[in-house]
């Protein structure tokens, strides 16, 4: 366990299922950021904080929100989908829902990149609110069903090869003390 950017514990990649809920939370934090860049933009336009709120979203979900999705599709997933039937069919709209959230993101990034270029003052309202809410309700479900089933179903040895597969996806080593950004 390591601190994450905010001074509390973190788990490491020996907790894969800990560093997946993290990551949760750390998207939580980047669509709050985007809510409040929404009333900042009309104000105070593209100033400072602006692009930098902009350029901290962008590479939050370009990078860290990739990797999550693809930590839950081709390391957890499949091992949910082998141990148990009933989780199987949560899991298919999970994996439509990534698809899904990926295209409003798709939507979302060129307005976000002229913001953070210090060119664009406008975000769709309605476009951040669907982001957020999408974002919301898929995280519930992760959150209120997978990763309780996860705990459940798959043994030790079955997390840990998870959490390598975490590792490695980032090119990082796999030890306790080391925790995803």
């Amino acid at each position: 366990m390591t601190l994450d950017l905010l001074g509390g514990p973190a788990p490491g990649f020996d907790d894969p299922l800990g560093v997946l809920q993290a990551c949760h939370r750390r998207i939580e934090r980047q669509l709050s950021t985007l809510a409040r860049l929404l009333r900042h933009l009309p104000e105070h336009h593209v100033d400072a904080d602006a692009r930098a709120a902009a350029r901290a979203i962008l590479r939050y979900f370009d990078t860290a929100a990739v990797n999550h999705h693809a930590d839950e599709e081709k390391s957890l997933f499949p091992r949910l989908r082998a141990a148990s039937s009933e989780v199987a069919q949560h899991l298919i709209l999970l994996e439509q829902e990534h698809r899904a959230l990926a295209r409003r993101w798709g939507k979302m990034r060129p307005r976000l990149a002229a913001i953070a270029a210090g060119y664009g003052a406008h975000l769709a309202p309605a476009a951040v609110h669907a982001l957020c809410a999408a974002y919301a309700a898929h995280i519930a479900r992760e959150d209120g069903e997978v990763f309780p089933a996860a705990a459940r179903l798959l043994d030790a040895p079955t997390l840990a090869a998870i959490g390598r597969e975490m590792a490695a996806r980032r090119n990082l080593p796999f030890d306790a003390g080391a925790a995803p950004g």
